[in-house]
């Protein structure tokens, strides 16, 4: 049987001074940053010379920002699937600056927070994972024998990680491995999946890293 790899990639950091929960909102683009990370994931598969053939992204702005450069450099066009979508979060829109998600502890938006293991604020997990494995079959299939890139964003990649490791799909958010701009790459021998990992090619650029200004 055929090796094909399918990389699940999260989209680059996103231009968002007021730090709203954005989720699926229109209009939140990549910054200055993430464009920078985009590119530097683009290089790094340019430089590997992986045999990308099929290229796949959320329809959101900034997956298909965080696409454009790996596809410019392969010349191949990018394929809008809406099964990579973030997950559906019925809190997006509220300002979360300072607090995180304790920020979100109001009245109004708590009613929302009293089961983390569907999770109450938005779409179950076992959906998230179930559409990311029906795209993730179609893109092995549409680059059987190469390589495919599926831009998407953490919560559903995630799902993907969790459902892999034979681990309960609920999770602290926090702890997620998943870090911007990171890839998951899935490594199938026909349609049986053999391997999995998870590479950080724009660590460099993350918030936090040595010498990142702002972190």
């Amino acid at each position: 049987m055929s090796r094909t790899t399918v990389h699940l990639l999260r989209h680059g950091e996103v231009e968002n001074p007021d730090k709203v929960l954005y989720g699926r909102l229109p209009g939140y683009v990549l910054s200055d940053r993430g464009h920078a990370m985009a590119r530097l994931v683009a290089d790094a598969f340019l430089a590997a010379g992986a045999d990308i053939t099929h290229i796949v992204s959320s329809p959101l702005e900034r997956a298909q920002q965080t696409a454009a450069p790996l596809a410019a450099g392969l010349q191949l066009d990018v394929t809008i699937d809406e099964r990579l979508l973030e997950a559906e979060n019925v809190l997006e829109g509220r300002q979360v600056a300072g607090g995180g998600w304790r920020a979100l502890a109001t009245p109004s938006s708590a009613r929302h927070l009293y089961n983390p293991f569907r999770p109450s604020w938005g779409e179950p997990f076992a959906q998230q994972r179930d559409r990311m494995f029906e795209a993730i079959a179609a893109a092995r299939e549409a680059a059987e024998g190469h390589e495919a890139v599926l831009v998407s964003h953490q919560s559903p990649i995630w799902a993907v990680r969790r459902a892999l490791q034979n681990k309960p799909l609920w999770h602290d958010p926090r702890s997620r491995e998943c870090s911007l701009a990171s890839v998951t790459s899935l490594t199938f021998d026909g349609p049986t999946l053999v391997g999995h990992d998870y590479t950080e090619p724009a660590a460099s650029l993350l918030p936090g890293a040595s010498g990142v200004a702002g972190a």
